[in-house]
């Protein structure tokens, strides 16, 4: 007999093979479940939503990046995060990223790669510059959201007259509220 799981934990996943999706947010996860692999091998390339916000993760692996590489959206505001794996590039499908409220100090640029993406979300870490003629090259990039990074004031002044995307950022010097 296997180990039951919660029943929060199983109605958010019977919820989330409905809709394409795993939702494994606020389970104080410090990686992904290896369990989750096996369980979900066979229908991986129907799982276009994961979100894991706020864990306690501190990084993702490759095979999660080369597993889930049909995803659409990833959403991983509120972690630990500090960079991302190369393998982010196999994420070709990907629409929209929340990467906000992490540890990120240098701009994730796996992510210029990746041709469908529209939105990142980056805000509340601690980005100083940005590749901004990589974002500007992006073809479907539509937002990013940079707001409470400690941006170094070339970007504020090179980035918009080069980009074709609405770059929100906040006012130099800002803080984020408190949570």
């Amino acid at each position: 007999m296997g180990r039951r799981r919660r029943p929060r934990e199983r109605d958010c996943a019977a919820q989330g093979a409905r809709r394409h999706c795993r939702h494994l947010a606020e389970c104080k996860l410090v990686s992904f479940p290896v369990g989750i692999y096996k369980v979900l091998r066979n229908v991986t390339d129907q799982i276009h939503l994961i979100t894991l916000a706020n864990n306690e993760l501190k990084a993702l692996t490759s095979k999660f990046m080369t597993t889930f590489c049909q995803l659409r959206e990833l959403r991983l505001e509120g972690n630990f995060l500090h960079r991302l794996p190369n393998e982010v590039s196999t994420l070709q499908h990907l629409k929209a990223i929340d990467l906000s409220r992490n540890q990120f100090h240098d701009f994730p640029e796996q992510l210029t790669t990746l041709p469908a993406l529209e939105n990142i979300n980056l805000e509340e870490n601690e980005i100083v510059d940005v590749p901004v003629e990589k974002l500007a090259a992006m073809p479907a990039l539509h937002l990013i959201n940079l707001r409470f990074n400690p941006l170094n004031a070339e970007v504020r002044v090179i980035a918009p007259p080069l980009i074709k995307f609405d770059m929100l950022m906040s006012p130099e010097g800002a803080r984020a509220p408190p949570p």
